[in-house]
């Protein structure tokens, strides 16, 4: 990973945010042709042949950079965010966009407490306390009692806890390999993925009026991991996942001009008390750092 720079990791992830914004809306529209597993077969498929293009380039780095020594980890990866992603496109056709937004930020709450298992971070008092101020969001959000759940929340939280395990991943990845690489077997595991699984009902193929929300879909899928992956290139995962809370008001305004979804004011409230808690978890992630970075130049002073 190159040096921490946190103004260029906030640069890449206002790309990230621009592209999952309009990923939200297309994917909403496909929803009345395709289901989720042919949606991610086009867009991962149309993925490749760009990842295949920009590889032939004569600056692309070429081919060579797609072998990996750590094929297990991009499989892993691969899993838990087509998973995730799936669950995310049912949620964006059965529950309002900020509501899902809302619960999708529970994703560096679940980075924080998944770290210690797939990083080997420390589990930390900070850490706990962001999980239980961010789960009291998630109920804000959800109003349960007051509110039908449905089953678009359930998918909403689902998804993610598999961007967070993608996040995890992908932070172990970048440490070998490139973006490029990264992205190739993204596109190439995930398009065999949705494959697979939507055969056994056969496969829709876009009406002509529906093909340009799949292009927008599988392009800005191809950018906001980019942009993502390039962030984390410059920024810890506990760093760069919070950036994604200016995607909120963004994705409201656009439920609000597009589909004429009110602005609740329990999902900003919900994803304000899930903010408090990420920015406790941040706060005490580098304070750990601090102390680490002290005791480690404590302990070479002293030789």
């Amino acid at each position: 990973m190159q040096g921490t720079n946190p103004l260029k990791a906030a640069l890449w992830m206002l790309g990230a945010i621009a592209s999952f914004s309009a990923m939200a809306v297309a994917g909403r529209e496909i929803a009345a042709e395709l289901d989720t597993f042919e949606l991610m077969m086009y867009r991962s498929f149309i993925g490749f042949a760009v990842v295949l293009g920009l590889l032939a380039l004569p600056r692309g780095g070429g081919f060579a950079q797609v072998r990996t020594r750590h094929p297990g980890q991009h499989l892993a990866r691969n899993v838990v965010h087509f998973t995730g992603q799936n669950l995310w496109f049912f949620g964006i056709a059965t529950i309002p966009l900020s509501q899902l937004v809302a619960l999708e930020f529970t994703n560096p709450i679940w980075v924080a407490l998944l770290a210690p298992l797939f990083l080997g971070e420390q589990m930390t008092r900070g850490r706990l306390l962001a999980a239980g101020i961010g789960f009291l969001g998630i109920l804000v959000v959800a109003q349960p009692g007051v509110a039908p759940l449905e089953w678009g929340h359930a998918a909403g939280l689902g998804a993610a806890v598999g961007f967070a395990l993608n996040t995890l991943f992908t932070k172990r990845i970048m440490r070998h390999d490139t973006v490029l690489c990264v992205l190739f077997w993204m596109t190439l595991l995930q398009g065999l993925f949705g494959l697979g699984l939507a055969l056994p009902g056969g496969i829709a193929v876009p009406s002509q009026t529906m093909m340009p929300w799949v292009l927008i879909v599988s392009l800005c899928g191809l950018t906001a991991h980019y942009c993502l992956t390039s962030a984390l290139r410059f920024a810890p995962a506990s760093v760069v996942a919070p950036m994604e809370f200016l995607r909120l008001p963004v994705i409201a305004l656009l439920g609000m001009w597009v589909y004429h979804e009110p602005l609740m004011a329990p999902v900003f409230i919900g994803a304000g008390l899930i903010l408090a808690g990420n920015v406790i978890s941040v706060r005490a992630e580098r304070r750990r750092v601090g102390r680490e970075a002290a005791a480690a130049s404590g302990g070479l002073t002293s030789h």
